[in-house]
This record gives C-alpha cells, sequence and structure tokens, in this order.
C-alpha cells in the first residue's frame, strides 16, 4: 500500500539576472514517485537531478522563493503545509546531507533524544549510538567536537528514535567506514520490515542495490525510470531508460563506459525527452514531447521507444 505519492511535482525558483530582471528557473518537472509501506526505494541520479529537492518538498521545507505544483500525499491525504509541519519530525523524518542541522549549542545526547516520541529517551539514544558505534561519552559532546562521520552518525540516529513511519535519508553514508555502512543499511532495512519505509536518496548505487527493493532514476529534476533491484545486473538489459543503462554501465564494476556530453542546466532545458541529446537511439520525435511515465514489465519508464 502506498504511504508516500508524488504526482506531477514541479518546482521552479525565481532569481534576478540583473537589478530589474527576473527569471525563472524550473528544476524539477513532471516528477513521479511512490513509496510504499515496507519498502526501501533507492533514488538516484547525477547532483543537480532533483533528488534533495524532493525530499525538501516532501518535508515542507524549501526556500521561500520555490514555487511548487504537482501532488503530495501521505497516506491518501494530500499535504498542506500545516500538515507537513505536523509530520515533520514525527511520522516523516529525515536525515539531512548536511551535518550543519545539528544544533551547535546543544550536546548530540540530548538532541538525539528529543526526537524520540516513546519509550524512554535515554535508553533509546543509547542503544542506537551503540548499534552504529558512537563509544560511550560522544552523548555528551557538542557537534563541534565530532568528526564528519560521528555527526552523520548522530543524525542517522535522530531518525531512527522517531518512530517515524517514513524516513528520507539524503547521501546517509559518505564519510563512514565500511563497517558503519553496513550497520546504517542494515537498519534500513530492519526499519522497512517493521511495515515502515525508507527513500534512501544517494550516489551510491552498489550499496542501494543491497537493501533497496526499487530503483528511482532521476535525471534533469524528472523521473526516468523506477525499477525492481533485480533489474540492475548484467549490461542493464533488463532496464527501461537508455539513461539507466548508461548509468549503470559508467559503474567501475561495469565497464566505466563515459556518457558522452553532460545534464543539461536549469535554464537551457532540451525540448522533448530531457536526454534526447545525449541519447544513443534518439528520433526526431524524441523531441517533440515530453513522454509520459508509463508502466512497462513490472516498474516505469519515461520513453517512447521501449516496449
Amino acid at each position: 500500500m502506498p504511504i508516500l505519492e508524488v504526482e506531477d511535482l514541479s518546482i521552479s525558483f525565481k532569481q534576478y539576472t540583473s537589478k530589474w530582471q527576473q527569471e525563472t528557473l524550473t528544476v524539477i518537472s513532471g516528477l513521479d514517485v511512490v513509496l510504499e509501506e515496507g519498502e526501501i526505494l533507492a533514488v538516484v541520479g547525477a547532483s543537480g537531478s532533483g533528488k534533495s529537492l524532493l525530499a525538501h518538498a516532501i518535508l515542507g521545507i524549501l526556500p521561500g522563493n520555490a514555487i511548487q505544483s504537482g501532488t503530495i500525499k501521505y497516506k491518501g491525504e494530500t499535504l498542506t503545509s500545516a500538515r507537513q509541519e505536523e509530520l515533520r519530525g514525527s511520522e516523516i523524518s529525515l536525515i539531512p546531507q548536511s551535518v550543519n542541522y545539528l544544533d551547535p549549542l546543544m550536546r548530540v545526547g540530548k538532541q538525539v533524544r528529543a526526537s524520540a516520541k516513546s519509550g524512554d529517551p535515554v535508553t533509546l539514544q543509547r542503544d542506537v549510538f551503540e548499534q552504529l558505534h558512537l563509544q560511550e561519552g560522544v552523548e555528551n559532546l557538542y557537534p563541534f567536537q565530532l568528526s564528519g562521520g560521528m555527526a552523520r552518525r548522530t543524525l542517522l540516529s535522530t531518525a531512527m528514535v522517531s518512530g517515524a513511519k517514513v524516513i528520507i535519508a539524503d547521501e546517509p553514508t559518505p564519510g563512514l567506514d565500511p563497517v558503519v555502512i553496513k550497520e546504517a543499511l542494515k537498519n534500513f532495512r530492519a526499519f522497512a520490515d517493521q511495515g515502515c519505509a525508507v527513500m534512501l536518496i544517494t550516489h551510491d548505487i552498489e550499496s542501494a542495490l543491497t537493501i533497496a527493493d526499487k530503483i528511482a532514476v532521476f535525471y534533469a529534476g524528472t523521473t526516468m525510470e523506477i525499477a525492481p533491484v533485480e533489474n540492475f545486473k548484467g549490461k542493464g538489459e533488463a532496464l527501461r531508460h537508455p539513461y539507466s543503462k548508461a548509468l549503470w554501465n559508467a559503474l567501475p564494476q561495469n565497464g566505466f563506459t563515459p556518457i558522452p556530453g553532460s545534464q543539461p542546466q536549469s535554464n537551457a532545458l532540451p525540448p522533448g525527452c530531457l536526454f534526447a541529446p545525449r541519447c544513443p537511439i534518439a528520433t526526431p520525435a524524441c523531441g517533440e514531447a515530453r513522454p509520459e511515465m508509463r508502466e512497462l514489465r513490472d516498474g516505469k519508464v519515461r520513453c517512447i521507444h521501449e516496449d
């Protein structure tokens, strides 16, 4: 059953190009994603593809100059700004990309305990710190006394004790050693197996494949494909979109084949399919209109060629 649904999400920003002139940059357009109960959905794509903005839109924490359209639903209910504020940190918890989200004036143990909504906060905090290899005494430190990896584990702990039904983890593993990464991923899997849901935003496809159920591939602010994790194998023959296949084959273990060209800037998006200028199978029809997201072979794809 869907716990979180994002339908036709578009996000633009107004900015000044000179003292008197403004322009509107569309950074996300027609983005669709669904998160099921008991599921881990990994969101992958190049920097600037809209992954973090999606997380901020769901939580209702976009900057004031953002213009948003589309629908975001939680348990079938369309989210308003007021409802997002109620859910934020309680039923929907964010593990942010930046460690600057930690309060610099509060000891980290107290910050984690403040997120616990049930049970004994001290016991929950200490149990989670032990799981994530944060030594006794770390709870009494301030954020500036933590290494980057320790700060990331503290942010992860905050989400884990919150009792949330949905965790959105925005690049939670950079800077962590392999043992801690493995432990963090195992906790995400256990969280989902209890009937909750995880949206894992990451560049690390290889790690995501060890725990995810589905992979959503983003490009230039939209969803290109959503595929079962089992499709990411071999040369990507089971994948549906040319970009997904190219991204998979660009990994070192899959041939390290570069993708010609670069992702378009928000102020220079091509007409039609956003990947068409770089696509090896593009035809004139690809430039005529933006393809709709459609279901195909137990997944979804935004491409007119795949069948």
